[in-house]
């Protein structure tokens, strides 16, 4: 059972995040954000994801504030949204996301999207100073493509510890996975179970099958054999539950063989400003 896993049985990367955590992507209903929040928290998460665009900032402090759980153990990330990403921007908003947050520092902030207001010399050098400032703990960027990490990277006076990016058996990334480890940059996957198609795909049904697991568990437990730390959502306690335990499963190489020769491909989040448009 899940409340047998502890929260150090959770592998965490070179960077400090923990492998797996709860995405809120879309939790936009308060009452149930902060209880999926404090739910995953007492249970053995301990990486909470965010963002200004999904406009639960305030419920996701509630739930870190109702957990039974030290701030301090606690790996928090957020994210700075497009129009906000001008220079002053970026310092004032940050300030705002941590208020409405209820935290006076943040483990990750991230670049959303390198787009709109994204200049990475003027966007960069802010987060550099909240860096210094130490009201962050890392930097990090999502939906970044290699030229975008480069040259992200290269401007940055801090180091670059996270891409987050759309990632699961069905658009696995490998080419942009590798330059980030050649970068020492931490993936980050969202959307990990590509919004429930894993659950029809038949090369992951028959893995679960064999394990008596679920598709969703088998997809985390991919992810995690390829270094990648995922943050699926969930709200219910089910959902969490089922999650959490993907921590148990243990996947052979041909169970790895048969996810990585998955045909389908499917790309879920393409909003028209994305960087490969």
């Amino acid at each position: 059972m899940v409340d047998e896993i502890a929260p150090d049985f959770c592998p965490t990367t070179s960077n400090g995040l923990p492998m797996l955590g709860l995405g809120t992507w879309e939790n936009d209903d308060p009452e149930q954000c902060a209880e999926s929040v404090r739910n995953a928290l007492e249970r053995g998460y301990r990486h909470i994801d965010t963002a200004q665009a999904y406009d639960n900032e305030e419920a996701v402090g509630e739930g870190i504030a109702n957990a039974d759980v030290d701030r301090e153990e606690i790996f928090l990330a957020t994210k700075i949204w497009t129009d906000n990403l001008g220079y002053e921007d970026v310092k004032e908003t940050a300030r705002e996301s941590m208020d409405r947050l209820g935290v006076d520092y943040l483990d990750m902030l991230y670049v959303h999207w390198p787009a709109g207001a994204y200049e990475p010399e003027e966007t960069l050098s802010a987060f550099s100073e909240l860096y210094d400032e130490g009201l962050i703990e890392n930097v990090g960027v999502s939906n970044f493509m290699a030229e975008d990490l480069e040259r992200a990277i290269d401007v940055c006076d801090a180091p670059i510890a996270a891409n987050q990016i759309e990632l699961h058996p069905l658009l696995p990334q490998p080419d942009l996975r590798e330059r980030c480890q050649q970068y020492d940059v931490d993936v980050v996957a969202y959307s990990p179970l590509a919004r429930g198609q894993v659950f029809n795909h038949e090369g992951l049904q028959n893995v679960a099958a064999r394990h008596g697991v679920s598709e969703a568990q088998v997809s985390l437990a991919w992810l995690r054999e390829k270094g990648v730390t995922a943050i699926p959502k969930a709200t219910g306690e089910d959902h969490l539950e089922d999650n959490w335990e993907s921590l148990l499963v243990e996947l052979d190489r041909s169970d790895v063989d048969t996810i990585d020769n998955v045909d389908d491909v499917s790309r879920e989040v393409d909003p028209s400003f994305a960087p490969w448009n």
